[in-house]
């Protein structure tokens, strides 16, 4: 495998010291997914990495990254000596950025981050070669980590930015230099470090400092705040695309069909008709997708390959994963269907989620109960500072809850919620997911779907995992 760095160039990207010669094929900052060949780099976080570099090199890492020469380890030891060990991986990344020829596109948002990153990939994919983070590295460690990584012959980069606080996104884009940056949306998320959407959406947008003189700005056209991304990517894009459902958008969603395992679109791309599918339900994703249609039209890249792409793209667990759990081992008609939205939640991502529940078929007539439901399973959103119990309890007023039978609610703030709904559709309320999760089997029935959404911190997968223990394996049976 050809060298991703080799010494002298990692030396004379981090203006480091090294003792001997190397080449590394990767990059890594955890030693339990470390692979032979990998550049460690010792990360202050949690954990001081400066602890595992030991451990690294006898995982065979063909260096280590590091502020300082660790206990235990010999001075000859193949280390990439360092003044700050965050300000090498950026420089780091800086490097790679500037010797690719890959076209970069930058994704932010409060709600689509991840899956629109995820829908990019497969539909550049199509088209070429892509570099992308496996998992959700869109911080101020992520994004130098995922562009150090960054294969110098790739043809396409993209590259996930979140925030958490006022000026995180301007300096993560600075260092990507998009050619096309995308705003998903902007809905209320993080609202505990900003004063209102307002802010939430100036920091979104400053996504286009990032861009180059000919850089493509695509963002969300139907939005309350959407005259404040207008107004700042004008003062940093070259063009400017929207996209939406409103008639005013460059790319548009006109019709949209959610079915129980796919969505299908008719809209316009730019002036011309087109139809797509996504094999997940949800109008957000429909949305979203036709958003990548803008970015795809922004590269000037074939529309058509990117539509037969998008049907291709599926949800990842946590982010609207679908799948049937067989209860039975004979009777393949005793199952639940489960939508996996676990990994994180704001009042955005929520309710589009409740639509999609709301608009799942359960069955009738296979279960002790006899009749299927819809039932969710909801953690608390956190972040959401002053107006957090009133953005819980606004939950029970959402349209989508007519159609659901059963919220259970993991949480604190959660509790409002539950106190705030109609007791028929009231379940349990329990302050921990763990607790909700031992209530599992006894809460569900052949027949139901059912939805698992809270923020990452609720630990609302625990949930999901007790619901997917109740798999049974399907039988062989032979001709």
């Amino acid at each position: 495998m050809n060298a991703l760095w080799t010494s002298d160039e990692a030396v004379a990207a981090t203006a480091g010291t090294t003792p001997c010669t190397w080449a590394a094929t990767g990059v890594s900052i955890d030693t339990r997914t470390l692979e032979p060949g990998d550049l460690f780099v010792a990360l202050k976080a949690a954990r001081d990495g400066h602890d595992f570099v030991a451990q690294a090199l006898e995982k065979g890492a063909a260096a280590a990254l590091v502020s300082h020469i660790p206990e235990g380890v010999d001075n000859s030891a193949p280390l990439l000596l360092v003044k700050d060990v965050q300000a090498a991986l950026e420089a780091l990344s800086e490097a790679s950025r500037a010797r690719t020829r890959a076209r970069v596109v930058a994704v932010t948002g409060s709600v689509g981050k991840t899956s629109t990153k995820e829908m990019l990939r497969t539909v550049l994919g199509a088209q070429g070669t892509v570099h992308a983070a496996e998992k959700s590295y869109n911080n101020h460690w992520g994004v130098p980590l995922t562009l150090a990584r960054m294969p110098r012959d790739v043809d396409f980069a993209v590259i996930e930015i979140g925030m958490n606080h006022p000026g995180e996104i301007a300096p993560l884009s600075r260092m990507a230099r998009p050619d096309v940056a995308m705003i998903t949306t902007v809905a209320p998320a993080h609202l505990a470090a900003f004063e209102n959407i307002e802010g939430i959406a100036r920091e979104k947008a400053s996504i286009f400092e990032g861009l180059g003189p000919e850089g493509i700005a695509v963002y969300h056209g139907d939005l309350d705040v959407t005259p404040i991304l207008r107004e700042i990517a004008g003062r940093h894009a070259a063009r400017r695309i929207t996209f939406g459902e409103g008639p005013a958008n460059n790319h548009r969603v006109e019709t949209v069909s959610v079915r129980d395992d796919c969505t299908v679109v008719q809209g316009r791309a730019w002036r011309s008709p087109v139809l797509y599918k996504v094999m997940v339900p949800g109008r957000h994703f429909a949305v979203n997708a036709m958003g990548v249609l803008a970015v795809v039209t922004a590269l000037g890249l074939d529309r058509a390959l990117a539509v037969t792409a998008l049907g291709q793209w599926q949800a990842g667990a946590g982010r609207g994963l679908r799948e049937r759990i067989p209860l039975d081992v004979v009777d393949t008609r005793m199952s639940v269907d489960l939508i996996d939205d676990a990994y994180n939640s704001n009042p955005a991502s929520l309710a589009a989620a409740l639509e999609v529940l709301a608009g799942a078929q359960p069955r009738d007539d296979i279960g002790r109960v006899a009749h299927g439901r819809r039932i969710a399973y909801l953690g608390d959103m956190r972040e959401l500072g002053s107006q957090e119990v009133a953005l819980h309890v606004a939950i029970a007023s959402n349209p989508a809850l007519e159609q659901i039978d059963i919220v259970h609610c993991i949480g604190p703030l959660m509790q409002h919620l539950w106190r705030a709904l109609p007791e028929a559709k009231r379940g349990h309320w329990t302050d921990t997911s763990e607790k909700m999760a031992e209530r599992v089997a006894r809460d569900l029935d052949a027949g139901d779907v059912v939805l698992a959404k809270g923020s990452l911190s609720m630990g609302v997968g625990r949930v999901v995992d007790a619901i997917r223990k109740l798999r049974q394996a399907t039988p062989d049976v032979d001709g």
